[in-house]
């Protein structure tokens, strides 16, 4: 019983901090719970991130970049591609003006910092899943990242 009181208050602290925050939504995991909260005013937004955030990006990249399209086409579906665990904000340095964690072409190690994303005001670094080469860097500094988004590709 004291289990689901302690879930009871985890999801009230989670919805505030909804609010607070602006986010759409927040979802936590710890060993075999994992609680999502979403803001229920947007069930339209759930259908658009895969069709109408897709589709600007490849457009907007592609008259800038025309090799790009190529990989980033599908990135979620590439072998190589390091998703996002949490919603956040991405930072590619370990403080402004610093050199970045990664750059394309580097040579990563398993476990070595790929970048941090700042969640509910703590910065998370986000380490290699495993050793290889960066090919393509898919998110800027300063930006929202939501769960599971594609952000790097190591091959």
């Amino acid at each position: 019983m004291s289990q689901h009181q302690l879930d009871s208050e985890l999801i009230r602290n989670l919805a505030s901090l909804l609010d607070e925050t602006k986010l759409t939504e927040i979802e936590y995991q710890r060993d075999n719970v994992r609680i999502r909260v979403a803001r229920t005013l947007p069930p339209a937004n759930v259908a658009l991130p895969p069709v109408a955030v897709a589709a600007p990006a490849p457009m907007a990249v592609a008259p800038a970049a025309p090799a790009a399209p190529a990989v980033s086409a599908a990135p979620a579906d590439h072998p190589g591609m390091v998703p996002s665990p949490m919603v956040g904000t991405t930072y590619l340095a370990p403080e402004p003006g610093a050199r970045p964690f990664i750059s394309v072409g580097d040579t990563v190690q398993k476990g070595q910092t790929l970048l941090i994303i700042e969640a509910m005001k703590v910065m998370n670094p986000l380490p290699s899943p495993r050793a290889g080469v960066v090919k393509e860097i898919l998110v800027t500094d300063g930006k929202p990242v939501e769960y599971g988004e594609p952000l790097v590709i190591i091959e």
